[in-house]
């Protein structure tokens, strides 16, 4: 590439990177986004009380979910820093089983 080509194309990036990454942030931090993540948690916290989890099993499992639905997190894992590519593993991650009411260890 000659040095106009490369000019013309750092021009380009300069003006669409910055709106996309507005936009992103929208998307990722928005009210809307967090009014519906707020009722997505809610909801799941709800449905394992009324299944008839204890206070401290449904906070526990609602804050797992809470992760799974942190898009930035995810996104930043999967374009990340290198300490980012290795958080995929096991290290540091608990088990949590529930026993429900009315289950067999084997039905959960």
């Amino acid at each position: 590439m000659d040095p106009e080509q490369v000019k013309e194309l750092l021009g380009l990036f300069s003006e669409k990177i910055p709106a996309l990454l507005n936009s992103l942030t929208d998307v990722l931090y928005g009210k809307a986004s967090a009014e519906k993540y707020g009722q997505a948690v809610a909801n799941f916290y709800r449905t394992l009380k009324d299944s008839g989890m204890n206070d401290e099993q449904a906070f526990r499992l609602t804050e797992q979910y809470m992760s799974s639905l942190n898009l930035g997190k995810i996104i930043e894992g999967a374009v990340g820093s290198e300490r980012g590519r290795h958080r995929g593993g096991d290290e540091g991650r608990r088990e949590i089983r529930v026993k429900m009411k009315g289950k067999d260890e084997d039905d959960v």
